[in-house]
């Protein structure tokens, strides 16, 4: 289990590590997206696991907690990031996770430069931050539709009855 371990560990990444790997990482197709992942549940993972099929590597850029407290409200997230950044970076379909403390991850997209930027179907592609970056490099800016009935709000909605 140690090798397995190690394996997730090595999968959670500084913003730095982008910049210091740049060539490297550009021999491949790099997927990029975001979100605060607080629950993670089956919508999640069939959206990560569409955005995989986008690219060779599957970036994720994380909300930190205090990030996720702004956007989400005082009682969020349920999960604390490091929480948060070892159970996505256990998940096969991605490749690096990043936390970032900011609102938006505009920045980190600027490190990362990837070729596809994707976001969920509730997002206007022409509104999706950092996607002036990846159109300037020649990447795609694309949204994957959600999956019916599954979100994190209804998930604590539902606990709370």
């Amino acid at each position: 289990m140690k090798n397995f371990s190690e394996h997730i560990a090595r999968k959670i990444v500084n913003q730095s590590f982008f910049v210091e790997n740049e060539d490297k990482l550009h021999q491949q197709k790099i997927v990029f997206t975001n979100g605060c992942f607080d629950l993670l549940h089956c919508g999640h993972i069939t959206y990560l696991a569409k955005a995989r099929e986008l690219g060779d590597v599957l970036v994720l850029g994380l909300n930190s907690d205090a990030s996720v407290k702004r956007l989400k409200g005082p009682t969020r997230p349920v999960n604390p990031q490091d929480a948060r950044a070892l159970v996505l970076a256990a998940l096969e379909m991605i490749d690096y996770v990043v936390v970032f403390e900011e609102d938006t991850p505009y920045e980190l997209i600027a490190k990362v430069k990837p070729d596809v930027l994707v976001k969920g179907g509730d997002y206007e592609i022409d509104n999706i931050v950092g996607g002036d970056i990846v159109r300037e490099r020649g990447g795609v800016v694309t949204t994957i539709p959600f999956v019916d009935g599954f979100s994190t709000t209804s998930m604590i909605n539902n606990l709370k009855k």
